[in-house]
């Protein structure tokens, strides 16, 4: 009984180490995002937005350890972000954090309650609609402060710039983690990373709702990137 005990403490431990591991990797992955994914959004009286996916990659580890990890993950980005590259100092990773969280950390207590695909859909809907509202808020209270607007001229900006450049990058960021969660899932569950379960996605019925999801994430992805392809062209 001993041994058996020893044996299962030293595989959750093993287990929790690779978790520590692909975790720190991931972080890692989301910072390199932001200093080589920068794609920029001009939008009416705004020139500044600019699209990075670090939050794909936070929502993803958000996916597959819980919120928590996604509310770490975004901590940690926003910090390293803010000493490395970033111009705004404390106030701009603060915004970073908020925005971040609002979208991966949402996403992921849903997806926590519900595992199955309606439930990382639904997530990731919610997801969006918390980030913009609470984006709204929050740039008319702090973007005057780090970008020197009057804060009339930003509210003057927050449906015609912010609030669409803020939708456009969570739905973007939502289909492109729809795209690609679930084939990183396999592989990380092939490698013993997390547990197996049985939410029923291998059945033929759950094949075709995949399928379905994938192309509908293509075509959300596309229109995107055409919409970003055409601000930039009449910028």
């Amino acid at each position: 009984m001993q041994n058996t005990e020893t044996l299962k403490n030293e595989q959750r431990s093993h287990m929790d180490t690779k978790k520590l591991t692909v975790l720190a990797v991931m972080t890692a992955l989301a910072y390199i995002s932001v200093m080589f994914i920068k794609v920029p959004v001009p939008l009416p009286g705004v020139s500044f937005l600019k699209y990075e996916p670090k939050d794909v990659i936070i929502t993803i580890g958000g996916f597959t350890f819980g919120p928590l990890a996604s509310l770490i993950m975004s901590v940690v980005v926003s910090l390293i972000e803010m000493v490395t590259i970033s111009e705004t100092g404390p106030i701009g990773a603060l915004m970073n954090f908020i925005s971040t969280c609002a979208f991966a950390c949402t996403a992921s207590v849903i997806y926590k309650r519900f595992r199955t695909i309606n439930g990382a859909v639904a997530g990731l809907c919610t997801g969006t609609v918390v980030m913009a509202a609470l984006m709204l808020a929050w740039n008319y209270l702090i973007t005057p402060l780090y970008m020197g607007f009057p804060r009339e001229a930003v509210a003057a900006l927050l449906l015609p710039a912010f609030l669409p450049f803020n939708l456009l990058k969570a739905v973007l960021n939502s289909a492109i983690t729809m795209l690609i969660y679930k084939p990183l899932s396999n592989i990380m569950k092939k490698a013993h990373i997390v547990p197996e379960n049985s939410s029923g996605g291998n059945t033929e019925s759950g094949m075709k709702k995949y399928a379905f999801v994938y192309i509908i994430a293509a075509f959300i992805i596309i229109t995107c990137i055409a919409v970003i392809i055409l601000r930039n062209m009449q910028a």
